[in-house]
C-alpha cells in the first residue's frame, strides 16, 4: 500500500479494528475529520487517517472519554504541546478511573453482604430483596 493511497472505509475498520459505523460515529461527532468523497460519494481514508483511528481507538480502549480524545488529539498534532497538559489529562483520568474502582468494590461488598445473609432456601425472607426494596441509594459502604 502506497503512503498516499485512498483507502475505503472496510479497509481501514479491518486496520484499526474499528467497525464502520464507529468510524462513522466519530466523523459525525467531530472526533475525526470528514472523509473524503471520491466520484461515487464512497468515503476515502488516508494512512494519516488510519494513524488518528488507531490513535482514538487506543485512548478509548483506555477508558477516555469522547471529550478527552478530541483534548489528546488536538495535544496530538500540536508540535508546540507541553506534556504537562498530556500529564494532566492522564491524572484527571486515572482519578476518575479510581473513583469508579471504589464505587464498584463497594458494590461489590454490599451485594456479597447481602448474598452471604441470604439463606437461599424455600422460605420468601431474603435480605436482597429487603435492601433492594428500601430507599433509593441507600447503599451499604
Amino acid at each position: 500500500m502506497q503512503p498516499d493511497s485512498e483507502l475505503m472505509i472496510g479497509e481501514v475498520a479491518a486496520l484499526t479494528g474499528l467497525p464502520s459505523k464507529t468510524i462513522r460515529y466519530y466523523e459525525e461527532s467531530g472526533i475525526i475529520k470528514n472523509a473524503r468523497r471520491n466520484d461515487n460519494r464512497y468515503r476515502t481514508y488516508s494512512q494519516v487517517d488510519v494513524q488518528t483511528l488507531r490513535f482514538v481507538a487506543h485512548a478509548r480502549s483506555l477508558g477516555f472519554s469522547l471529550k478527552d480524545v478530541g483534548e489528546l488529539l488536538s495535544l496530538y498534532r500540536d508540535r508546540n504541546r507541553a506534556s504537562k497538559d498530556v500529564r494532566r489529562l492522564a491524572l484527571a483520568h486515572l482519578a476518575d478511573l479510581d473513583r469508579r474502582i471504589a464505587d464498584l468494590r463497594a458494590m461489590r461488598n454490599t451485594i456479597s453482604d447481602l448474598a452471604q445473609r441470604c439463606h437461599g432456601d424455600d422460605r420468601p425472607e431474603c435480605p436482597i430483596i429487603e435492601e433492594l426494596e428500601g430507599a433509593p441509594n441507600r447503599r451499604k459502604r
